[in-house]
């Protein structure tokens, strides 16, 4: 049953199109969703909306549901529509008239808000534990071959000497502040919007702080309309932060493909890593490298999904919301094994030193050349003139 459920059926198409894909999507709500409903359920006893005996019988059968769904034996159907109603339905079935009272004090709005919140705090922990695991293979990658030298390049020529160390640490610095700007999203995003129900409070006394507490939130989402308004805002800026990893990624993945074409050597892929041709028996592809790199493109698309669709949306709820959900997923579940992917790459990557030191050709050195010349006293500006004739 539709927690909306009315006097009258929903036309067919109409159902399949309003729906879409939600309760698939929804799957990976259930638990959280049922830990907002667990803070609901006690709060509602604190304010005697419930009995000490209803909320620990809701309690208990909310527990039951998170193993059930850890067991995959929780399953969303489509005329269920989200987890909400999946939850609210087999409490109700259980318990009778108590699973009816659950819903009391809040709406499918502000349920969503909270357990996309909660759901976005574990994955933002996940993501930066990741990057721990990065920066950790960084480091052995460093402590391996960091003393070798390499051509640096700018506008894809020679520039001056480079060398393991300051290529990896590049992108060990990046993804680290990309980490600090995940831990700063994450603080923003930790306000509770549980008891703003549809983006107009409800008309009755509740104490939305003791949620916030049980839910471990910092703060409560005062506005009602701010907590419907930023669900858009704060899944962008998420996709934002996401797509600023996966551009570090990008640049990175299109340095290995380059500098691990024979031509260059400085790199080797374990054959494990690379895919074949179906025409050309030779051929050893770096496919995932070049999925890494337009991966960063897929994401800042789904950025973009997110922004165009919220705008001109004037304040409250608005069904284009529900759109928002599959982008960010998506978005997340790319730079999760974008980076599961970066750090095996880079925990079995080869560096051929002598193809390294083979290329570190004459012209590379004319910087340190001149400044040579300005250690002697020579005007900066004659010494770069003076070097600069003998590579005419």
């Amino acid at each position: 049953m539709k927690l909306w459920n009315k006097d009258y059926s929903l036309n067919e198409l109409i159902e399949n199109y309003t729906v879409g894909n939600d309760y698939k999507l929804d799957q990976r709500l259930v638990k959280y969703d049922c830990l907002g409903s667990i803070a609901h359920a006690k709060m509602l006893a604190k304010i005697d909306i419930l009995t000490p005996t209803e909320k620990d019988k809701l309690v208990s059968e909310l527990n039951n549901i998170i193993e059930l769904d850890k067991q995959n034996d929780f399953e969303i159907h489509q005329s269920q529509e989200d987890c909400h109603t999946a939850i609210e339905n087999h409490l109700t079935e259980k318990l009778g008239d108590i699973g009816e009272k659950i819903h009391t004090a809040r709406s499918r709005n502000d349920q969503v808000l909270t357990a996309m919140r909660l759901y976005y705090r574990d994955e933002i922990d996940n993501i930066k534990k990741l990057i721990e695991q990065n920066c950790s293979t960084f480091n052995e990658t460093i402590e391996k071959y960091g003393q070798i030298s390499f051509p640096g390049y700018t506008h894809t020529r020679k520039a001056m000497p480079s060398s393991i160390k300051m290529w990896v640490s590049g992108l060990k610095e990046a993804i680290q502040d990309d980490s600090k700007h995940l831990e700063f999203y994450g603080n923003l995003i930790n306000q509770s919007p549980l008891g703003t129900a549809a983006g107009y409070g409800v008309p009755l006394d509740i104490d939305r702080d003791y949620t916030a507490e049980k839910l471990e939130f910092n703060q409560v989402q005062k506005s009602p309309i701010y907590a419907q308004n930023s669900r858009g805002k704060f899944a962008s800026g998420l996709a934002h932060i996401f797509s600023e990893l996966m551009y570090d990624l990008n640049r990175y993945a299109s340095d290995l493909i380059l500098f691990s074409m024979p031509k260059f050597g400085y790199f080797d892929l374990p054959d494990k890593f690379l895919t074949g041709s179906s025409i050309m028996p030779q051929k050893k592809n770096p496919d995932v490298l070049e999925l890494m790199r337009a991966n960063y493109h897929k994401v800042t698309s789904l950025e973009s999904r997110i922004k165009s669709m919220m705008s001109n949306l004037i304040s409250g709820y608005h069904r284009d919301t529900q759109l928002f959900k599959e982008a960010v997923f998506e978005a997340l579940d790319i730079t999760k094994n974008s980076l599961k992917i970066n750090e095996l790459i880079f925990s079995q990557l080869t560096v051929n030193k002598t193809k390294c030191e083979e290329d570190l050709s004459e012209e590379l050195f004319a910087t340190e050349e001149a400044y040579k010349l300005v250690q002697q006293g020579v005007p900066f500006r004659e010494a770069y003139r003076k070097i600069a004739d003998k590579f005419k």
